[in-house]
């Protein structure tokens, strides 16, 4: 936990950028309901079925000093696609930095070990050590701010039924591009020191382990 608070509380360097990652998966759902037959005496109805078409995952990158966030909408979630997402981060959007500090959880494609399925290894190597890979703890994934905008994309945009992933994509990126263009960041003020102070019966236990 506190190798990612460390992280956060770092000044800004855009030579080492600092970016928290995350994933959603996303139900894809037609609404296929009508108006029902009207009776004498009896208000308007309205028949709620809907129909399943399968899932998709949105994937997001948060960069929380300068308020820039990445998507991509896929139809899986998988190590192939965790490996594109991150190469887009680090030859797209990030070019010139010296290397990236991610912040994620420890699913267990969120490793360089997933390169390897997408580039040979020399290429992958290469990619690879763009990375400063930290990771959240078990339980502690609400240390990981790109939670906290998966979960404003869940109340402005998919709080409601979406039926193509054609139609999640362009939504998601209108979302994004949206926030982009206003800036919006996330005032992190959990710390260290607060840490140690809220969980010193935490941190008594990991001593008595040592």
């Amino acid at each position: 936990m506190e190798d990612v608070l460390h992280q956060y509380g770092l000044p800004y360097d855009g030579q080492y950028p600092l970016l928290c990652f995350d994933e959603r998966p996303c139900m894809l759902i037609e609404e296929i309901g009508g108006f029902l037959p009207m009776t004498p005496g009896q208000a308007k109805r309205y028949h709620h079925e809907y129909g399943r078409n399968g899932t998709c995952c949105v994937l997001l990158a948060f960069e929380p000093h300068t308020g820039l966030r990445y998507v991509e909408v896929r139809p899986q979630r998988t190590a192939v696609d965790y490996a594109e997402f991150m190469q887009t981060l680090a030859e797209v959007y990030y070019p010139d930095a010296v290397q990236l500090r991610l912040v994620q959880d420890n699913l267990n494609t969120h490793t360089p070990g997933s390169f390897y399925q997408i580039l040979p290894p020399e290429q992958a190597f290469v990619l690879a050590q763009r990375f400063d890979m930290h990771y959240t703890p078990t339980k502690g994934s609400w240390l990981n701010m790109a939670e906290i905008e998966l979960a404003a994309l869940s109340k402005q945009c998919l709080d409601r039924r979406i039926p193509t992933i054609k139609q999640l994509r362009r939504e998601v990126l209108a979302w994004a591009d949206r926030r982009n263009l206003e800036g919006r960041t996330v005032d992190w003020t959990f710390a260290s020191t607060d840490a140690r102070i809220k969980m010193e019966r935490h941190y008594s236990n990991v001593c008595k382990l040592m």
